[in-house]
């Protein structure tokens, strides 16, 4: 992500400390990441300690300090799920990308992470990509559902 464009991003936020994680977030979400150059550019620009910065950035699931997969894949792990065939789904989706939750493959295409609930619980076992929610998974829907990414 270049300088202009983190400018551009902070100076949406008027440039305000109290803007510090909405600025993060969109950084996240336009790069899939917080490259260090970004957060030294919000630090410098915002005048906040990088190292509250990175705080921050290290205490909420939702930042990444390292590159993530342009598709998140997300494996639900909570008690419906996982009566319901949710390890059969993970396993599916680890051998189908190659990567164990926590990785991304070195293509940067797929990042996979298991969580908790996904707040679907009836549609168990649930998968969600990007933030499409697929339930009712079986290990023989995964490779349809990824190859359309």
């Amino acid at each position: 992500m270049d300088k202009d464009r983190v400018d551009q991003i902070i100076d949406k936020h008027e440039c305000e400390a109290s803007s510090l994680i909405q600025i993060l977030l969109e950084i996240q979400s336009e790069n899939h990441w917080l490259p260090k150059e970004a957060l030294e550019r919000v630090a410098e620009r915002l005048q906040v300690p990088l190292t509250r910065i990175l705080h921050i950035a290290t205490f909420y699931t939702a930042f990444s300090l390292v590159p993530k997969g342009q598709h998140e894949i997300h494996i639900c792990q909570g008690t419906a799920c996982h009566v319901r065939g949710a390890r059969r789904v993970l396993d599916t989706v680890q051998d189908l990308t190659g990567i164990k939750p926590g990785e991304t493959d070195l293509d940067l295409k797929f990042s996979l992470e298991t969580v908790n609930c996904l707040g679907c619980c009836a549609l168990g076992p649930v998968m969600e990509i990007d933030g499409k929610t697929h339930g009712n998974m079986a290990p023989a829907m995964i490779a349809d559902v990824l190859k359309k990414l």
